[in-house]
């Protein structure tokens, strides 16, 4: 698979856990949405200054457009957390994970519990 189609089916898979259709990207991004159907299959070409503007509409850092891996459970679950907390401000985000060590730990605990 070459670069564009990496990016693209990236793009696919940001916007599909974050719950939109092509059309609400391509309103976020100010694109048209057959431009980001072309954008998905690897058809297009596409500049910085595009690229950036998909970026900024999903509210995640540039490195997320370019982390390949198998579309794999973890990886959708971790990709729809991230959408999730990612417009949320900083105070938010430092509670949220605050909540989720809280979680974790408790998780941990419960699991040792259960094997002894």
């Amino acid at each position: 698979m070459n670069l564009p189609e990496s990016v693209g089916n990236r793009i696919r898979e940001l916007r599909k856990a974050k719950g939109w259709t092509q059309e609400q990207l391509a309103e976020a991004a100010s694109l048209h949405y057959s431009y980001i159907g072309g954008v998905e299959r690897g058809d297009r070409n596409i500049s910085l200054e595009t690229l950036e503007k998909i970026i900024a509409a999903f509210q995640v850092p540039a490195l997320e457009i370019f982390r390949f891996e198998d579309e794999s459970d973890r990886s959708k679950a971790l990709d729809e957390h991230m959408i999730l907390i990612s417009d949320r401000s900083i105070e938010e985000i430092v509670a949220l994970t605050k909540i989720n060590r809280e979680v974790i730990v408790t998780l941990d605990i419960s699991g040792r519990k259960d094997t002894n």
